[in-house]
């Protein structure tokens, strides 16, 4: 089965920007970024098909860019104009095949 692991969390400031990777083991179709926040479900926050069309949560709409490079079977997460309440485990998968899921990346806004 493909593996995945996200990349790129870390501690930033509000209004800051972090750029998240996802690195699979082989080929992946529809990916998305899910988030969960403690306490909270697990929530897509934005997704991609191969031929790079994209769609968003409105919570991330106009912050959040997703993007990937098929070969190197990698998708990206490009955040903006970060609030506290990005601050989450952020988790990709494949929205077709649904794989395990991976370690995640943490990422927290804090000043």
């Amino acid at each position: 089965q493909v593996q995945l692991v996200e990349s790129g969390g870390g501690l930033v400031q509000p209004g800051g920007s972090l750029t998240l990777s996802c690195a699979a083991s082989g080929i992946i179709f529809t990916m998305g970024w899910y988030r969960q926040a403690p306490g909270k479900q697990r929530e897509l926050v934005a997704s991609i098909t191969r031929g790079g069309r994209t769609d968003y949560a409105d919570s991330v709409k106009g912050r959040f860019t997703i993007s990937r490079d098929n070969a190197k079977n990698t998708v990206y997460l490009q955040m903006n104009n970060l609030t506290s309440e990005d601050t989450a485990v952020y988790y990709c998968n494949d929205l077709i095949r649904g794989l395990s899921w991976g370690q995640g990346t943490q990422v927290t806004v804090s000043s």
